[in-house]
């Protein structure tokens, strides 16, 4: 029988894995022949997510010159570098016409810029030409079948061909390896959710779970009704796109520069807030000049040896955060030295020993930095940068309104203007971090959220945007400390911020603009579920447990399935993501790497056992 491998999911992640394997089967596979089953029921490249099927006002939050799916020789792995086109140098590819794309594309890709922000469409078809390539370059021995299924199920014994069944077909997939690479999924609401659902079912209420933004269905939010929405990330600015341009609103030209909202008259309003009460930090709007911060430097493989070493185990607050912190105070601070020594009243040198030396977090640390930066605002408070409002209060909810709309324009001012680029050096110091982390597997959500406020925050544009829709009326700030309640007296949802007396919204409709935690307990998916229920170990925060150095499946012994992998974010060595900025050495490329080796040298060892039949005239 020939060998064959299941890689359930196609997306970006299944992509860059089919890539890793065309590279690296010349060295451990040779042209032997080999059956690659690719089951999705979304089209290869973009999967679920990056789907060409979806609204043309969603944009990517990443620069075009930021996106790549190609490996480069930043990337610390055993296989070769096959470099190819970031996303702007795909689309300038395609305006001279060497790479042909639909008509219905060219005007968007005929105006995108390396630092302009790509529609998610584009992106779809960067990843399905990146996908085509892929397939093209894999051995001739190697047989690509897709299926445009669900896999629903996999079964087989750990020293035996593995049963992958799928939605609506009579027979499994037979193969030697089976590779996760689900994605992002749906998950079961956790209990305050199922509460609340049930609560707008009995009132005839509009609640709309966490859930992927660009698969939901807003018919529910009335034009001119207030809904409030809790959470102020990515997925919010999805929503915010879709209920108001998408709904027919449009953006002018102010007299004095700022933006203006035209509405349509079919918007809802939208009462918005956090724990944060802000909206994530907008992406950096200006490119790195001079010398890098030489990273890592306190948290690097070293550190995380001796936290895996650590016979009792370790606490992420506890001991890997400070560690973090100094990390990424290190990166601020060699900047903020070495681009604007005028700031500052120390030698870089002699600051860094004395900073070395100092315990994290310690008072020896703090009397340093503020002895050497005069300024404080040119001192790097990570607290102070998660809790933004903390201690802040407003008179009433109109001076909270004039309070946010001040401090967004404060962030997109800072945040692209170049005399501030600490904050380059510390999403740097973000990304060399996020690398590390994958070696010590869950590390909870506070982590992910953290990472993803301060660097993977909106595109500039929508943040003003999110402040010409609050001059319109169209978005009312809640500020931080979010509540909500259900109030069955009154039969309406009822929320309320922290900064302000009087900051109260109460609504007929609620949403929750948030992912869905991505947990193999409360999974939709019935793969993964029943992965989980056939023996898979998850860890404390419901993520399946993987050995990070492969990617393959450990079970609740602690023991690697030997046919058996996956990756993504549903697992402890989640990545920032499938595709990543060039020159990063991005954690997501490793792994694909690594598994795609792993796969090939448990291929060619079945075929050392069990040599093919001489072929008879």
């Amino acid at each position: 029988m020939r060998p064959a491998v299941v890689l359930v999911g196609a997306g970006p992640r299944g992509t860059g894995l089919v890539e890793r394997l065309a590279a690296n089967a010349p060295e451990l596979y040779g042209a032997e022949a080999l059956d690659l089953h690719l089951v999705d029921p979304h089209p290869p490249g973009g999967g679920r997510v990056w789907r060409r099927d979806q609204s043309p006002l969603l944009w990517m939050n990443s620069m075009a010159e930021d996106v790549t799916m190609f490996t480069d020789t930043s990337v610390e792995q055993e296989g070769p570098v096959r470099t190819g086109p970031s996303l702007a140098e795909w689309a300038a590819r395609v305006r001279t016409g060497e790479i042909p794309v639909g008509q219905e594309l060219r005007p968007a890709i005929a105006g995108l810029g390396p630092q302009d922000f790509a529609g998610r469409q584009v992106q779809s078809a960067y990843l399905e030409w990146v996908y085509e390539q892929a397939v093209a370059a894999l051995p001739p021995g190697v047989t690509v079948h897709v299926h445009r299924r669900r896999a629903i199920r996999v079964a087989g014994p750990r020293d035996g061909r593995q049963q992958v069944w799928l939605e609506g077909s009579p027979a499994p997939l037979v193969a030697d390896l089976v590779v996760l690479a689900l994605g992002h999924l749906d998950a079961q609401p956790p209990p305050e959710q199922r509460a609340l659902t049930a609560f707008a079912a009995r009132h005839q209420l509009t609640y709309l779970p966490a859930d992927f933004t660009a698969d939901t269905d807003l018919t529910g939010l009335a034009p001119g009704e207030p809904v409030i929405v809790r959470g102020f990330g990515l997925a919010f600015v999805d929503l915010m796109v879709l209920l108001t341009e998408g709904r027919g609103g449009s953006y002018a030209p102010g007299s004095g520069g700022e933006l203006v909202y035209r509405p349509s008259g079919r918007e809802p309003v939208l009462y918005a807030g956090s724990r944060r009460g802000v909206p994530y930090h907008a992406k950096l709007g200006y490119t790195w000049q001079g010398e890098r911060p030489p990273l890592p430097r306190f948290f690097g493989p070293a550190q995380v040896d001796a936290l895996l070493a650590r016979p009792g185990g370790f606490d992420f607050r506890r001991d890997a955060w400070p560690l973090i912190d100094k990390e990424l105070g290190f990166a601020h601070y060699h900047r903020l030295f070495t681009a604007h020594p005028e700031r500052v009243r120390a030698d870089w040198t002699a600051f860094e020993e004395k900073y070395a030396a100092a315990e994290p977090l310690g008072e020896e640390q703090r009397e340093l930095v503020a002895a050497a930066v005069p300024d404080p605002a040119d001192r790097l408070d990570l607290a102070a940068l998660d809790r933004p409002l903390d201690g802040v209060r407003y008179r009433d909810a109109d001076a909270l309104q004039e309070g946010l709309r001040s401090y967004i324009e404060a962030d997109l001012a800072r945040r692209h203007d170049p005399a501030h680029s600490p904050d380059l050096a510390v999403f740097l110091a973000l990304l060399s971090v996020y690398g590390q982390l994958t070696r010590i597997g869950d590390h909870g959500p506070w982590w992910h959220g953290f990472f993803s406020y301060l660097a993977s925050g909106p595109p500039g544009p929508r943040l003003r945007q999110l402040l010409a829709l609050s001059r319109a009326g169209v978005v009312r700030f809640l500020g931080a400390g979010l509540t909500v309640t259900a109030d069955a007296e009154r039969g309406v949802f009822r929320a309320r911020g922290s900064n302000a007396p009087g900051v109260l919204a109460e609504a007929r409709a609620l949403v929750e603009a948030r992912l869905p935690e991505p947990t193999v307990v409360d999974t939709k998916d019935a793969l993964l579920r029943g992965l989980y229920d056939d023996g898979a170990a998850s860890t404390a925060t419901g993520l399946l447990a993987v050995d990070p150095r492969d990617g393959r499946v450990l079970d609740r012994a602690g023991r690697p399935h030997p046919r058996r992998f996956a990756l993504g974010p549903y697992t402890d060595a989640r990545a920032s993501g499938a595709f990543a900025r060039p020159g990063t050495n991005a954690p997501a490329f490793r792994q694909n790497d690594a598994t795609a080796r792993a796969l090939l040298r448990f291929l060619r060892e079945r075929a050392a056992r069990h040599p093919a039949p001489p072929h008879r005239l």
